[in-house]
């Protein structure tokens, strides 16, 4: 399952081919921009777009002379197109190029990300439609509380991430900022036209204002993002890992032939991908960390953010393309056992209807305090003792004075949970 959601381009985006690739249609689309207004030369715009190339050998071999990455690949395009190189990288800083670059990347790889998620919520519906009517005990603090569905737990899930499309959207949007505005942001060598229509051509929005670079909110928000959707997908591997625990078993990571689980135990089936994913989720928030202490520069600009978004950035894009390649075929595969659910339902005895009990006495005319304590008499034998609360009501005479057997019976029925469960999933639009 996992090739058909692996993509290469996500490295791809990130190698120093394409990083050149980026920068190369930045510098001809602004030079496109400076020939339309008269200061680049047709003939010289036609040479250039003919002739440019790159190695990136021959760059790497001139930056272990000039240690300036831009300089280096200038210097190459230069040997390639000639004396008509002149004009290219007129009136700009390296910050133009290199911010209006990772802009384009960033939103390369958003684009990839986004396709995933909205795979990943179309699978997390559908399973929660499947699941809509599989029993399942709610938790709270670890400990049983009442009956939900695996399906309205899975639906959940789904709205969280149809959240976070709706984020990365944003964050897509902000980050696919550039700007051509110079040296510290003033335009002195280039008007804001070329900068407004330089971005249009590339897809780009362009900075209503800038210093030396893109300001790194935009890269903050990015990030951040990232950091979000990795929480939930944590959220649901934690989850996951608890239900596959042995005393539990509710769900289970699908175990595939010929997998192994342990090199001492062979019974072992472990949930590796969901322990995985917790400690990716780490990753992109220590991230996330980074790229607000990012946002603080010296001034107009300084370069104490250049060397960590060359890792942070890549590497959380690359974490999250990998995240989803993982957990889109791990809930599709999901294997899930409602008997077990069912089992561990039953547990306690029917103390999971203890609330229906509370209501139906207040409703009776007994305050809240005194039918509290009658329900938690009767709930206390059961934890202590392991009998069972129907039984034990049915024998409370304080509570058979004011509640028939028939009535106690009803609130036992389990089939009442489905009625607004089923409401939720019509809010949803998951059922007609």
């Amino acid at each position: 399952m996992i090739e058909r959601y692996t993509t290469p381009e996500m490295g791809r985006i990130w190698s120093d081919q394409n990083r050149f690739e980026v920068w190369k249609d930045v510098e001809i689309a602004v030079t496109e921009v400076l020939t339309d207004n008269g200061i680049v030369p047709r003939e010289a715009l036609a040479v250039i777009k003919e002739k440019a190339d790159f190695s990136v050998e021959r760059i790497l071999e001139i930056e272990e002379t000039t240690h300036h990455d831009v300089i280096a690949f200038l210097t190459n395009l230069a040997e390639n197109i000639g004396p008509e190189s002149r004009f290219i990288h007129m009136g700009m800083t390296s910050s133009d190029l290199l911010d209006t670059s990772l802009a384009l990347q960033c939103k390369q790889a958003g684009e990839i990300i986004l396709k995933k998620l909205q795979i990943f919520k179309d699978v997390l519906r559908k399973r929660a439609v499947e699941f809509r009517e599989t029993f399942q005990i709610g938790r709270s603090h670890g400990v049983h509380a009442e009956p939900i569905t695996f399906g309205l737990k899975i639906a959940l899930w789904s709205e969280e991430i149809g959240r976070h499309i709706e984020r990365w959207e944003s964050a897509i949007d902000s980050i696919s900022t550039g700007k051509i505005s110079g040296a510290v942001g003033t335009y002195q060598h280039l008007d804001p036209e070329v900068e407004e229509e330089t971005c249009k051509r590339l897809g780009l929005k362009a900075a209503t204002v800038s210093s030396q670079v893109v300001q790194r909110d935009h890269h903050a928000q990015y990030l951040t993002t990232l950091a979000l959707i990795g929480a939930t997908l944590e959220k649901i591997a934690v989850e996951i890992r608890h239900l596959q625990r042995t005393e539990v078993l509710e769900a289970e990571e699908y175990f595939s032939k010929g997998q192994k689980g342990s090199s001492a135990m062979p019974h072992k089936r472990n949930p590796i991908i969901t322990e995985r994913m917790t400690g990716l989720a780490r990753l992109l928030r220590g991230n996330a960390h980074i790229s607000m202490e990012n946002v603080a520069l010296w001034h107009e600009r300084d370069i104490s953010h250049s060397s960590v978004e060359r890792i942070i950035i890549p590497d959380s894009t690359i974490a999250m393309d990998y995240m989803l390649n993982k957990m889109i075929p791990l809930l599709e595969n999901l294997l899930v056992y409602p008997d077990n659910m069912m089992k561990n339902l039953n547990k306690t005895g029917g103390l999971i209807f203890s609330q229906e009990v509370l209501l139906a006495l207040v409703k009776k005319g007994i305050t809240r305090e005194e039918a509290y304590a009658l329900v938690q008499r009767n709930a206390m034998q059961v934890w202590e003792h392991g009998k069972d609360f129907k039984k034990l009501l049915f024998k409370d005479d304080d509570v058979m004075n004011l509640i028939s057997k028939d009535e106690i019976d009803s609130l036992f029925d389990l089939n009442k949970v489905m009625k607004n469960i089923n409401k939720i999933f019509n809010r949803l639009e998951l059922i007609n």
